[in-house]
């Protein structure tokens, strides 16, 4: 069984991470995680918020989808690229996989 980590961006070092903003939770036997009622509060996430997972090299973001957009287009920014730019690469390439699975 493969254990996932839900992580915010980490510090420089271990000493300076405020231990009060984390919370235990588990993967229950149908893939569910409950979000804390403290962390759906402070980022305003009522029932039936669309949320999305990022995965990293430093664990696995939660974002709503416009937060998201909100990252990438900082991050695409200077670069003379665009979301639009990046999101129909990333479906042409998700296409090709399927169709190498026969999907």
């Amino acid at each position: 069984m493969t254990t996932q980590t839900f992580l915010a961006p980490a510090p420089q070092k271990w000493e300076d991470i405020d231990m009060s903003d984390t919370y235990k939770v588990q993967v229950g036997d149908k893939g569910r995680v409950v979000i804390p009622s403290e962390i759906r509060a402070r980022h305003n996430w009522e029932p039936g918020t669309e949320l999305i997972l990022v995965e990293s090299e430093d664990g696995v973001r939660i974002t709503t989808q416009k937060e998201g957009l909100a990252k990438l287009r900082g991050i695409l920014k200077d670069s003379g690229y665009s979301v639009d730019q990046f999101i129909s690469e990333k479906r042409a390439e998700a296409k090709l996989e399927d169709e190498s699975l026969g999907l």
